[in-house]
């Protein structure tokens, strides 16, 4: 894992573009780190073999920080952008946080863009996600809903509340009826 870290770590620092990163790339990390200092314990520690570890382990902490914090800086520099980012070049926690990014650029540039046509910036008011109390008429297998929550399964005649996204959907294919929006 050492020399998958060091390759990924120079080819991140020597290119001006995100490099790809398997997806579970940060998982594998995370799992050397931890089989780094479980070996450590293990050892004498005024062994040559205890030292070697420790400098492989100080050295594959400084070069995660450095490949983390470059991929991030480049993140935050491409949505301030509005440039889109390929998403098989991405980790999954990175995905997440690019989408967090570009939110609050495109409030930015929405906001820059209001202030330079004369209008007045408006505090907008953190909208809620409604949901909706719904009654299925079907059998549903069990769903991830809008807030990433599982949801079900349903049977014939259960009444539940989800989010209202989810709720229109369930609604348009004919599974469930909406009987309150809250």
């Amino acid at each position: 894992m050492y020399d998958e870290l060091y390759r990924s770590w120079k080819q991140e620092l020597e290119n001006d573009d995100l490099i790809q990163l398997p997806t579970d790339f940060y998982t594998k990390l995370a799992d050397y780190v931890r089989r780094l200092s479980e070996e450590s314990r293990m050892l004498d520690k005024r062994t040559a073999k205890a030292n070697l570890l420790k400098r492989e382990t100080q050295n594959a902490k400084r070069m995660i920080q450095e490949l983390i914090r470059t991929r991030y800086r480049k993140l935050v520099t491409k949505a301030a952008k509005g440039e889109k980012i390929p998403p098989d070049v991405l980790t999954v926690g990175e995905e997440k946080d690019f989408q967090k990014f570009s939110g609050l650029s495109d409030a930015f540039q929405s906001l820059t863009k209001d202030i330079l046509q004369g209008r007045r910036p408006t505090v907008r008011a953190k909208q809620e996600r409604k949901r909706a109390v719904l009654r299925f008429q079907v059998h549903v297998p069990p769903i991830i809903g809008a807030d990433m929550k599982p949801y079900g399964p349903f049977e014939v005649e259960d009444v539940a509340s989800l989010p209202n996204d989810n709720a229109k959907i369930l609604v348009k294919q004919h599974l469930a009826e909406i009987i309150d929006v809250a």
